[in-house]
């Protein structure tokens, strides 16, 4: 039943199909092995039972508090502050880059909007001061992978939502493994510098001048604190910090006068097309859940991993693994959504915390927004770079490899991601 579910898929993605109609047809494609008089009960039930969470509902608001800051021009007082801090270094707008992607993180949590975002400015103007263009590129795809890691996340709440994880522990988890992240980027970047023989940009900005950008930015910089500090400290759920988010941000463009109210309508409508597509993936994906669930799929999995569930180092490598290459050839929601179930009971039994089990996951999703042959990011860099996707899709790897060498930090030293939530966490 597997085999050909599998099979199903594969054959109608390469058909074309819209990638929730692959997941239904493939559905049914199980439902004929189990059970065909179940299609007509089931398989609607499911598809809207699995986005019918209220905690989902912190989806749509994340999203459109990112598109409001971006129409409010505050994403581009975070770039300002960025360029002040660390723009006057050798190699400079290599290090605006990656501390450019921390700050939007913060606020926006979708790489591939960061790669648009960051590569149709810094990309031209990196150019400019010598880096190569594959280079520009694939530091604007990888450092873009920040966004998914430091919250808030859609991909964090979507594992939360399937596993009954905290939200607030992982977003507090993903705090540090996010900006070791940005820290492997930055020393990559260090090394190019020095290779290439990049200029020094500029003078060590004065205090006044920092001053002036840290105020322009503090805006934009409270709204992590009011997204990560209600949830955690329970004054808020995730779906009420969104909402409040979302208020907070249109507060700050409209009394600025810097969001128009064009500008709100065509944010609306970008949230409202994003948000659908992914709910309807959600959707989809939640029908051939349950049929594993039903078919006792994960069971049959942790059997397969029983001779080594007493080394939850190697279990851990092991679903990274899976998980990479699925990543690599499926839609990133759909692969959370579909690997997740069957993961946690394996993860479980081998006593891996949930928390980390999903900072892995998330990182490991993240990381197949860059690779080849479906990597969202590595399509959206090559575009605004004007770089033939043959070329990206070899310059990519290097910074592939940088996230993965993370990756592995973070599955052997547990503490880097359950630390920050044992400490706050606790506190609340």
């Amino acid at each position: 039943m597997t085999l050909a579910m599998f099979a199903s898929f594969i054959i109608h993605v390469l058909l074309g199909l819209p990638l929730f109609i692959a997941l239904l047809v493939t559905a049914v494609v199980g439902f004929m092995f189990i059970d065909p008089a179940m299609i007509g009960r089931m398989v609607p039930q499911q598809f809207f039972g699995g986005i019918n969470v209220f905690s989902l509902m912190a989806i749509p608001l994340f999203i459109l508090a990112g598109n409001l800051m971006n129409s409010a021009g505050l994403t581009q007082q975070l770039m300002t502050l960025a360029r002040v801090l660390v723009g006057h270094l050798r190699g400079g707008l290599g290090y605006v880059n990656v501390v450019s992607s921390v700050f939007f993180a913060g606020v926006n949590g979708s790489a591939v909007a960061d790669t648009s975002a960051l590569g149709s400015l810094l990309v031209p103007a990196m150019k400019k001061e010598g880096y190569s263009t594959a280079y520009a590129a694939g530091l604007t795809a990888g450092s873009s992978l920040i966004g998914p890691i430091i919250p808030p996340s859609i991909f964090m709440i979507l594992y939360a939502s399937l596993t009954n994880t905290s939200v607030g522990d992982l977003f507090l988890a993903g705090v540090i493994p996010g900006l070791l992240l940005g820290l492997a980027f930055m020393i990559m970047n260090w090394f190019y510098a020095r290779k290439a023989q990049l200029p020094v940009s500029g003078q060590r900005p004065s205090a006044a001048l920092f001053l002036q950008a840290l105020l322009g930015a503090l805006p934009a910089l409270l709204a992590p604190f009011i997204i990560v500090g209600g949830i955690v400290f329970g004054v808020v759920t995730p779906t009420e910090s969104g909402a409040l988010t979302v208020a907070y941000v249109a507060l700050v463009g409209l009394l600025g006068r810097q969001l128009s109210w064009s500008r709100f309508w065509s944010a609306l409508v970008e949230t409202a097309r994003l948000t659908s597509a992914i709910f309807l993936i959600m959707a989809a994906s939640a029908v051939i859940s349950w049929l594993l669930s039903y078919a006792q799929v994960p069971k049959a999995f942790v059997v397969l991993f029983d001779p080594i569930l007493e080394h939850p180092v190697l279990v851990l490598l092991l679903l990274s693994l899976i998980t990479f290459v699925t990543g690599m050839f499926m839609e990133e929601v759909s692969a959370l959504m579909l690997l997740t179930p069957i993961f946690i009971p394996v993860a479980m039994a081998a006593g891996v915390d949930p928390v980390h089990l999903g900072i892995v996951i998330t990182l490991n999703i993240t990381i197949a927004l860059i690779t080849p042959p479906m990597g969202a990011c590595v399509f959206v860099a090559a575009a605004v770079s004007k770089l033939e996707i043959t070329e990206m899709f070899k310059s990519i790897w290097p910074f592939v490899a940088v996230a993965l060498l993370v990756l592995l930090i973070l599955v052997l030293f547990p503490s880097l991601v359950l630390w920050l939530p044992a400490l706050l966490g606790g506190a609340a």
